[in-house]
């Protein structure tokens, strides 16, 4: 797509350096740049804060577990688009946004999308199930890595942090601190993934 959107720019500048005073040709000009300038330049809005890679990296293989004691990595996911996300249970920030990820899995699950909410502070999974229960959060399973494997592996000392990885296991970007993953910005760069 970014190719394409090159050559329309292209296009568009040859049609304005030629034809100045053609009013057709300036307008098809302004309408292809409007169209594809924001392909050049990265595409769609993305959330702030989020930092994307220049060229995405194999994720690390880690080990967590759900409440129920199963263990799991991250290639148990291979095939989906993963958002991984590191938290605490005692931190303000991290709970404000795990509801707009309940949300989000809700909305694209069946699309391929798993969201992995993995608490690094709650050994027992016990705090966890019941603050999702309290909020009524009912679309996230519990994940739990008390060990702080995941976030050793990641290299991660912040959270929250979340991890967008594409369904060939690689890192595409990350964004350390709080938002809102079921916002426009944030649908939009998701679906980005989930659609190529």
């Amino acid at each position: 797509m970014g190719t394409l959107a090159l050559l329309l720019c292209g296009a568009a500048l040859v049609c304005l350096v030629f034809s100045i005073r053609d009013v057709a040709a300036l307008m098809f000009a302004a309408a292809v740049g409007f169209w594809a300038l924001p392909l050049v330049v990265g595409g769609p809005e993305i959330p702030a804060g989020f930092e994307a890679q220049d060229e995405p990296q194999p994720a690390p293989e880690t080990d967590f577990r759900t409440a129920g004691g199963k263990h799991l990595t991250l290639a148990d996911f291979r095939g989906r688009v993963v958002l991984l996300n590191l938290w605490t249970m005692s931190c303000d920030p991290c709970q404000t946004e795990i509801p707009s990820f309940d949300r989000l899995q809700a909305m694209y699950k069946g699309d391929g999308l798993a969201v992995l909410a993995v608490s690094v502070d709650d050994a027992s999974g016990l705090t966890v199930r019941r603050y999702l229960q309290r909020n009524g959060l009912n679309n996230l399973t519990p994940y739990l890595d008390a060990q702080g494997a995941t976030a050793m592996a990641f290299n991660l000392r912040q959270f929250p942090t979340t991890l967008l990885i594409d369904r060939d296991g690689n890192v595409v970007g990350s964004l350390q601190g709080a938002t809102q993953w079921d916002s426009p910005e944030a649908l939009a760069l998701i679906r980005r993934y989930l659609d190529s």
